[in-house]
């Protein structure tokens, strides 16, 4: 799935990857969309286990591409529906793209108005808890807001 805002509007980037905290983060930015009468670009990056993809020359099987890319696009499509109702739907947008997330995010809200993120109690994928939120708050390329993970959705 890879779409794009239309010309001209507003638009919100939202990092999603499935976990609770992205899942806030898109809401959060669904409902702010509403108010801004703006559009939200829910954006997911995927990334070759770290075997293939950070080693270099070793090259992926063509079958774990597709099963990577497949399970990224399930994985998005099964956040925006949980989250969003039917009639926000036509102001979503999807991106899913190969990258690390920092990257893919960051070349993502380059033409954004607000870039939105949630942080997780745990780490993501590994990392140091909030690295990624950390990251976007000093190197953002728009404003950013961090939602914290909440344990119910108001």
């Amino acid at each position: 799935m890879n779409s794009s805002q239309p010309n001209g509007s507003e638009c919100i980037v939202v990092g999603v990857d499935g976990s609770e905290s992205s899942k806030e983060a898109l809401h959060w930015a669904v409902r702010q969309a509403e108010l801004d009468h703006s559009t939200v670009n829910a954006v997911l990056a995927w990334e070759y286990p770290p075997l293939y993809g950070s080693i270099g020359w070793i090259d992926a099987p063509k079958a774990l591409e597709t099963d990577l890319k497949v399970r990224a696009d399930q994985t998005l499509d099964g956040a925006i529906s949980e989250v969003v109702r039917a009639h926000d739907a036509p102001r979503i947008s999807a991106t899913v793209a190969y990258g690390t997330p920092s990257g893919v995010l960051q070349h993502a809200a380059q033409d954004a108005s607000l870039l939105v993120v949630g942080r997780r109690r745990r780490g993501i994928m590994g990392a140091l808890r909030g690295s990624l939120s950390r990251h976007f708050t000093r190197h953002a390329p728009c404003p950013v807001v961090v939602v914290s993970e909440q344990s119910q959705r108001a």
